[in-house]
């Protein structure tokens, strides 16, 4: 199992300036670095990643920065899909020239865009094989596409994990898998093993934070049958501890984040990474 931490524990956006910070999170023992990218950040990709392999951590890019409304490859507008669909390739491309892991994300959708209406089945449809191309592409490049499920208050189309499957089935391309996101499931499953139990081994990852996204330990989430379920499945993959640093200004505030559950990434890192260790590792 590789440990790993989002650079919103630390930052509020990714740039030149922030290349200290993977050498920072390798001392915390971390082994993988999950970056926020989009139209709002500078990325230099053969920069970025020439450094993390000369550190041995892990890339993992995901569209957490500006992320335009109208990029949705679910979208009803055919337009909007296919604007949606050029933007992910762009970032595929930069994620590989970083020598990333994986691109990951609500990225059959977009995250905020909630539609109160039934799910119709088009939407899935266009959802699916846009992302049959999107995994293609980035089976050619070497990255995994790895969507995650949210929940229904940022999203309409994919918040539990029998719609997360079903997706994977109707994409039908193996270049695709699940991150599984702590967090988000808390409202959505009953039952964390059985959820994890139906990703198997077409789990790539977990997004590792309590029900606040506060430090993993001490709140609602059942890491006792999270540890079961992945021994059962026999996961050997990421484990990321996501949150917002709220020292930041109004960062976490804007995240829609008001309490203070992270005002200091190392002190999460430090006390995530014993909790999970214990409990998981």
């Amino acid at each position: 199992m590789k440990y790993g931490a989002h650079i919103f524990l630390w930052t509020d956006r990714w740039t030149r300036e922030q290349l200290p910070l993977l050498a920072r999170m390798r001392k915390l023992g971390l082994d993988c670095a999950e970056i926020a990218v989009g139209d709002d950040v500078t990325f230099n990709a053969a920069e970025t990643g020439a450094h993390a392999r000369s550190l041995g951590i892990d890339l993992v890019l995901s569209p957490g920065a500006l992320w335009p409304m109208e990029c949705d490859i679910s979208h009803d507008d055919s337009a909007l899909r296919a604007k949606g669909l050029a933007w992910h390739r762009h970032w595929i491309d930069q994620a590989a020239d970083a020598g990333a892991a994986a691109y990951t994300g609500a990225i059959y959708g977009h995250p905020g865009r909630v539609c109160r209406r039934p799910q119709h089945e088009d939407e899935l449809q266009w959802a699916a094989e846009n992302l049959h191309l999107l995994a293609e592409h980035a089976a050619g490049l070497g990255v995994k596409l790895v969507l995650e499920p949210m929940s229904h208050f940022r999203t309409h189309l994919v918040n539990t994990p029998a719609q997360a499957m079903r997706l994977l089935e109707l994409a039908d391309h193996p270049n695709i898998s699940i991150l599984f996101d702590t967090y988000h499931m808390i409202t959505e499953v009953r039952d964390y093993a059985a959820a994890i139990r139906t990703f198997g081994g077409r789990l790539w990852g977990v997004h590792a934070c309590e029900n606040d996204r506060g430090v993993p330990g001490g709140g609602l989430v059942p890491w006792p049958a999270i540890a079961a379920s992945l021994a059962a499945i026999g996961f050997d993959g990421y484990m990321i501890m996501e949150s917002y640093n709220s020292s930041l200004g109004e960062f976490a505030v804007s995240r829609g984040m008001f309490h203070n559950v992270c005002p200091d990434g190392d002190a999460f890192v430090r006390q995530g990474m014993e909790f999970l260790k214990k409990r998981i590792g």
